[in-house]
Formats: structure tokens, sequence, C-alpha cells
């Protein structure tokens, strides 16, 4: 326990941006439930996206008993339950915990790990990363001061293809060519090079690390970068208690990581399908699970890679396409995402998933993505370059470009009709 080591006071940078929350952590789990405008909303954390087939018959089982029948991914890979009925937290938790999906009450909300969704199906990774997964989830559900994580805090292990490095997780594990991982905290440039077989441990150390610096600082914060050390200074700090650990490490340069996930399609052992806005419902789901040979795979771009017994085959995609689920590398439904928006967000000025169907005619086949919120909080946005399209007050929307390294260019537009000439104001 990190509460029995001595860890000096880590200084703020003036250069840096600290954040301060007002308020505590109300990220909601399926013990903590949200009240959302179409009933309750629960979270259940899956970390790495793994689901057994057994427990994603749970899953939907629960979703057509409880709420609205309706699966919803989130841009983490886990599931929300929506429509929710008041009262029914209790057997929600029961029926849960009864698939394997609540390994320990207290630390339900912090079990947020995204993990490469191919690792070890087709093999382009340096490694499997499900014993990282397996280790590091174990770990987490064992750690007393791992409970005080905020329900936002994530890790993210990468199978050396650099596909969940650019998730802004805030620690991220990357194998690397040389048979060891790099340990990386938040958007520092720089990592910390230790042994494979101590990669998930050390991840939990640097979680503990960050912690502690929270308390030392007196900062309320949820997140790694949120603390606004000077860079390096909290690697350092992690440095000191791997070293304690007895984990020995080196500092490297980090690698570059991308932001997209795998295309629809047949890999080498599994097939790979993307739900629209992330929404599936129960007759989907259910197929989904009868194609898969012994787990699902969510993935943190609304996604769903099935590993198949023996060799996949069209025939598996032709099923899954025909309930909706988009099998097509190239259709437009890959660029496109939204917030819940209206009816189910109180909070929402607009019906967002209505007019991102509406508009998808627009979207050109190649071009930045595009994210549909219904207020500024963008709930639920992907990482990297995209057009943010918000719902005005009033009415209408504001879009705005999020390209790294250029200026944002912004338009309006009165009538989501009118997204092609509103596109072409702001990326031409």
């Amino acid at each position: 326990m990190l509460a029995a080591m001595s860890t000096p006071a880590l200084r703020s940078s003036p250069q840096a941006t600290a954040v301060s929350r007002d308020r505590g952590d109300a990220c909601p789990g399926t013990l903590r439930l949200h009240a959302a405008d179409d009933g309750a909303l629960a979270r259940v954390r899956i970390p790495g996206g793994v689901l057994t087939v057994g427990q994603a018959e749970a899953l939907v089982d629960v979703a057509e008993r409880l709420g609205d029948g309706d699966l919803h991914l989130t841009s983490r890979g886990n599931v929300q339950l929506r429509g929710l009925a008041d009262g029914c937290g209790g057997e929600l938790a029961g029926l849960l915990d009864a698939a394997g999906l609540l390994p320990s009450h207290r630390h339900e909300r912090v079990r947020n790990i995204v993990a490469s969704p191919l690792s070890g199906l087709d093999g382009r990774g340096v490694l499997d990363v499900r014993p990282w997964l397996t280790a590091l989830d174990a770990a987490l559900c064992a750690s007393e001061a791992a409970q005080a994580l905020s329900g936002r805090f994530l890790f993210a292990l990468d199978d050396g293809r650099g596909d969940v490095t650019g998730l802004g997780a805030d620690v991220t594990v990357r194998a690397t060519a040389d048979g060891g991982a790099q340990l990386g905290l938040g958007a520092a440039g720089e990592t910390l090079h230790v042994s494979v077989e101590e990669a998930a441990r050390a991840a939990l150390l640097a979680a503990e690390t960050f912690l502690e610096a929270a308390r030392v600082s007196g900062s309320r914060v949820w997140r790694v970068d949120e603390l606004g050390l000077p860079d390096g200074e909290l690697l350092h700090a992690v440095g000191r208690h791997l070293t304690a650990g007895g984990i020995r490490h080196e500092r490297r340069a980090r690698d570059t990581g991308r932001t997209d996930g795998p295309p629809p399609g047949v890999i080498a052992t599994g097939v790979s399908v993307h739900v629209p806005l992330g929404r599936l419902s129960a007759h989907q789901w259910r197929e989904l699970a009868q194609v898969a040979a012994g787990e699902l795979r969510l993935t943190p771009w609304r996604g769903v890679v099935l590993p198949t017994q023996g060799a996949p085959t069209d025939e598996s995609l032709a099923r899954l396409a025909a309930t909706g689920l988009v099998t097509d590398p190239d259709s437009p439904w890959l660029r496109v995402g939204a917030c819940v928006g209206r009816p189910g967000c109180a909070k929402s000025r607009a019906d967002v998933r209505t007019d991102a169907a509406g508009a998808l005619g627009a979207i050109e086949p190649r071009g930045l993505p595009l994210y549909w919120s219904g207020c500024e909080r963008r709930c639920g946005h992907p990482q990297g370059d995209r057009v943010d399209v918000v719902a005005a007050p009033g009415g209408g929307y504001r879009l705005s470009t999020a390209v790294s390294g250029q200026d944002p260019r912004t338009t309006f537009m009165d009538d989501p009709e009118r997204l092609a000439t509103a596109l072409a104001a702001i990326t031409s």
C-alpha cells in the first residue's frame, strides 16, 4: 500500500493547467445509478471489453427485464443499460453479480480498462495482452487505495500495435518489440520501461502514486493530467515507488499511437462489426453471441470483435449485416458518432441521433469524422481529429474542427440537411 510509503510533496507548475473539482465524481456505475430523462442509467464496466457468451446473454436478459431492451456501447468498451425502473438497483446488482460482472462492489466504478481488441487474434501485436488484463483487474479489485480512483480514470493495455495508446488513458502499458513494456502517464512525453512480467503491477502502482500525489497536493482531481505537475515529475514519483517495490525500470521516449480501431470485416480468427451510434437491440446482441466462439470483445470505437470457431466466413458477416450491423469497411457510419441526445438527456438541445442518421448521405468517403452532441459537454466524444457538431441554443448546430496543430474553424448550420455545405465551409 502506498499509504505506508513516504512521498515528497510534488510541486505544481506555473506552466501547467491544474484542475480542482468542486464536487465528488458522480460517474454512474451499476451500484450508483444516474437519473436520466428516459429512466435510470447503469454503466457496467467490462475490463478490456471482454465478455463471455454467458455474460453477454445475462446482460441482454437484464436489459429486457429491467430496462429499455437495448444495450448501449461507450467509448471505453463498457455497456450502459438505460430506461431502468425506479427501485430496481438491488435486483440489477444481484443479476450482474450472479453473472460475474461485479467481482468487487467497492471497485465496480474503477474497473476502467481498454485493451487492444485484436490482441492474440490476428498475429500483428507484439504479445497477447490478456494476461495483463486479468492481472490488472485482479490487482485493482484487491487494492484498498484504488477504491478512491475516479470513475473516469482510465487504464489502456496496448499489445504494441498502438491502437489504444492514443485514447488519452491515465495509465498506458504498451508492449515493445524488445520484450518489455512502456508505462506512460497521461500525456507525458516519456515512459518507464518495465518487464512484461511486472507490467500489470507497475500500472497499479502508477495509479496509486497518482492518488497519493493528489492527496499531498490537496487537489480534488479525477485524471492524471488534471494534477498540473511539471512534465515528468509524476513519472519520477512513480519511478521511486517502482524501485521500492522491486520493479526495475528505465526512462524512454514514448511511442506515438493511433486513434482508430479495427475495421469491419473478416479477421484471421474472427469477425469485426461496427455498431451505428453504439446502440444494439436485443436481437442484434443475441446474433453476435450466436456467431461468437466463447467471448465477445467490445471496442472503444463502438464496435464488436467476435473470435470464431475455425476460419471465419463471409456467411457470418452476412448474418450480422442483415440485423443492421455494419460489416462494410467503407460505410460512412464508421465516421459518425453521437451522444444520446433527446429524449434521453435533459441537457440536450436536440435529437442528435436522428439528425446524425438523417445526414449520413452527406458524409464524404474520406475526411474528418463527425461527432454530434446535444450540448457543449460533448459526452462520449472520441479522441483524435474530428468535427464537433454541437446543438446550439435556439436551434441549429455549431460545427468546429478539432485538428491537432491547427486552429479550429467554425460555422453555423441551421438545418442538418445542409451538412454538406457546412462541412465544405470549414474543411475545404
